[in-house]
């Protein structure tokens, strides 16, 4: 028997109630920062407690689907399983239970096919919507609620094994900054009573260079990573830039193995530690290269320092901040900061190696988990599982 082809707006509702004041006070927000994109979930750190600061607000159950109709390509969906109150850039989609399975609804909207539609069809070229009347509008063929449970059983499983697989990661991830407390105490306080150096006597820095469109030639082109390249402990190249840099710039702004970029705007401190991932790169002037003097310090024990610093408010006296943040190149060099002895340092590296040896294992076996989810999305809503 073939699926019957249905629109939306036929198996579901767009179910705006107005939440009371006293909700507003009382029941736990959600905004679209709250929800994970592509995950189908809340963002790791979401708690559930109320907003008292916005103004309009509606109400949502445990019975609805939540779409972040604003930028649909961000793929933002999730099921939330308590009452709360959200904001208006946020459907709250209530399906007809003797038609449409909530979890179904849920996984047709994180479905590719579902997030093409959605992308092409918004409106408002700065801040894209998509308009409910275009999401009731949306034909989906839809078989009846056995087979929708059916699929989304098998949905479900990916799903519970993609979720421990980022669990365990996110668990993992905790462990280095307890460590690091526990070796080192409190680098705000220097509970431990360490000797205080100066960052510039401990790890020497410069900032790079400055990208001048007038004097781009295309002539000594090399790859240079820029302040969204560098994120905590680690490197995002999936988009390397290129500028010119002549002989003398490759000798000045060449990055070594053991270097640290450091961010000096953004989030002023992030930084990781450059392990030659490319053969030949370089660094643009929104960044810090800080070479450790490996007699004082080495790069594992200095990148969870200035994470500890950051979390912990220790830059706050080194960012200056009168417009947007920054830790200007004088500020880094002046920092003081704490140095514990050398062997207590390499014992931490060596817990870090080990670690990052488990965390490459675990993000390998989420890569797989979430192929594996994606995959049954597609054959769920191409007809084919």
């Amino acid at each position: 028997m073939r699926n019957r082809i249905v629109q939306l707006g036929e198996v579901m509702t767009i179910d705006r109630a107005t939440a009371s004041e006293a909700e507003c006070r009382t029941l736990p927000y959600v905004g679209l920062e709250h929800i994970e994109k592509g995950a189908g979930s809340f963002t790791a750190d979401f708690r559930c407690q109320p907003e008292t600061l916005l103004a309009t607000r509606f109400r949502f159950t445990p019975l609805h689907v939540l779409y972040g109709k604003l930028r649909p390509y961000l793929n933002k969906v999730a099921l939330p399983d308590f009452d709360g109150v959200y904001t208006t850039e946020i459907f709250p989609l209530l399906p007809k239970p003797q038609r449409l399975d909530r979890r179904y609804l849920h996984a047709m909207l994180l479905s590719q096919h579902f997030v093409k539609w959605a992308s092409n069809s918004v409106a408002g070229a700065n801040l894209p919507r998509l308009d409910p009347e275009r999401l009731r509008d949306y034909e989906v063929e839809l078989p009846d609620l056995t087979e929708q449970r059916r699929i989304t059983g098998q949905l479900e499983q990916a799903d519970r094994l993609r979720r421990t697989r980022r669990y365990a990661l996110e668990l993992t991830d905790t462990f280095l900054p307890a460590a690091f407390l526990e070796l080192f105490g409190d680098p705000v306080t220097n509970q431990m009573g360490w000797k205080i150096s100066p960052f510039e006597e401990v790890a020497p820095s410069r900032l790079g260079k400055m990208l001048d469109a007038n004097q781009q030639t295309g002539m000594h082109g090399r790859p240079y990573l820029r302040n969204e390249n560098v994120q905590w402990e680690r490197f995002d190249l999936t988009e390397v830039s290129v500028m010119d840099f002549d002989a003398d710039d490759r000798e000045e702004f060449l990055l070594s193995p053991g270097d640290l970029l450091i961010c000096e705007g953004a989030e002023p401190g992030r930084c990781a530690i450059w392990r030659g991932q490319l053969p030949e790169c370089y660094f643009q002037k929104a960044l810090h290269r800080a070479r450790p003097v490996l007699s004082k310090a080495i790069p594992e024990y200095l990148v969870h320092l200035l994470w500890s610093l950051a979390r912990r408010g220790g830059l706050a006296d080194y960012v200056t901040s009168a417009t947007i943040a920054h830790l200007t190149g004088e500020k880094l060099k002046l920092m003081p900061i704490p140095v514990p002895p050398l062997p207590l340092q390499q014992k931490f590296a060596a817990l870090v190696e080990r670690v990052e040896r488990l965390r490459a294992v675990q993000r390998e076996a989420l890569r797989q988990a979430e192929h594996l989810f994606a995959s049954l999305l597609h054959r769920a809503f191409s007809g084919e599982l």
